[in-house]
């Protein structure tokens, strides 16, 4: 069988990591880079593939079998419609677009062209996550009562330096890092259909949050509640406590999650499972039964590239679709609605 030809749009930090992910995969095979800077030059030269720099440039010479779109925020959907015109599946990073107007739009248009979209949420294709959602879906939890989340680490002060935007509305770690939580909490527990917030900026000062408590309210009834933080020295994040991004130091002896039912929990990632032996002997004065539910860790980006790869080649459906892709995005935008105005914001239902 011969490789599917993937392109990538966009060769920052990201792009390169998918990039990284398409060379090391034994089915696909990195067919063109898409990036006006110079600096795209050099690593077009070191991957052997032709530099373009525009889509459209693209599209005209070699059209590929998918291409992953990793440019800017700005420029996803307007760079998503050129592939659409084109009919050419794309992986596109998330967030699926800057505002949920505009994400709407494009879901609109990829309704009606019936091209093959992944929005790259890539923790969706976590071995660990994938095995947390293998157990709350076996019953073993009970019916799903709650689930309690953290992500609250420390963001250097030069981080704020090298980018001063980041201080000011529009940044934050709301709009920065929430949306990746948001796709996590939906794969175990279910759509999110309200929420309320609380934030602060007492910390560092700036125009814009640094640290956020949410309540969240899910279509089935479970309640959630998440602390997120940017200035927070703790290790309770997914990057810290994951392992899957070697850019992190991690420990494992945090969790970042912990799902609850009427019969067990289950803490993520460390994966250690406490539950009722018996139905009668449910009590909060009887021992729990305790083990460590066995799973992989794994690099998630590329197992992403593997199922883009078959997207691509329409053996299957998007597992993160544009639909979903919308949907974290209502929800991170009705939580900074919530934290603004401090009202419950109740979300659209499908």
């Amino acid at each position: 069988m011969s490789k599917t030809r993937i392109a990538v749009a966009g060769a920052g930090y990201i792009g390169q990591a998918h990039i990284g992910a398409i060379q090391q995969s034994g089915t696909r095979a990195l067919s063109a880079i898409v990036d006006p800077s110079p600096a795209a030059k050099a690593l077009a030269e070191q991957a052997n593939v032709p530099l373009h720099a525009t889509l459209d440039e693209l599209f005209a010479k070699d059209k590929p079998d998918g291409i992953v779109l990793a440019t800017p925020n700005q420029l996803h959907v307007p760079h998503a419609m050129q592939a659409l015109e084109a009919h050419v599946p794309m992986l596109l990073e998330k967030p699926i677009a800057p505002t949920v107007a505009e994400a709407q739009s494009l879901v609109r248009a990829v309704d009606d062209a019936g091209v093959a979209v992944l929005i790259g949420h890539h923790r969706a294709h976590s071995p660990i996550m994938a095995k947390a959602r293998q157990v709350v879906e076996s019953g073993v939890l009970g019916r799903l009562v709650a689930v309690t989340g953290t992500a609250m680490f420390l963001k250097p002060d030069h981080y704020f330096a090298d980018a001063p935007w980041r201080r000011e509305i529009g940044a934050g770690p709301i709009l920065l890092n929430m949306i990746h939580e948001v796709h996590n909490l939906r794969m175990m527990c279910g759509d999110i259909v309200a929420v309320q917030a609380f934030k602060s900026h007492e910390t560092r000062g700036f125009a814009v949050e640094d640290t956020v408590a949410i309540n969240l309210r899910f279509e089935n009834g479970v309640l959630g509640t998440f602390l997120l933080s940017d200035t927070a020295a703790s290790a309770r994040s997914w990057e810290q406590t994951s392992q899957e991004n070697k850019a992190y130091p991690t420990y494992d002896d945090e969790d970042c999650y912990l799902v609850a039912g009427t019969n067990g929990s289950l803490a993520i990632p460390t994966m250690r499972l406490k539950t009722y032996a018996r139905d009668e002997d449910r009590s909060w004065w009887k021992p729990f039964e305790t083990g460590i539910v066995g799973m992989v860790r794994d690099d998630p980006i590329k197992h992403q590239m593997e199922h883009f790869g078959a997207v691509a080649r329409g053996e299957v459906k998007p597992l993160v679709s544009a639909r979903d892709g919308l949907r974290n995005l209502l929800v991170t935008e009705a939580i900074v609605t919530a934290a603004t105005h401090g009202t419950v914001v109740e979300l659209p239902r499908d």
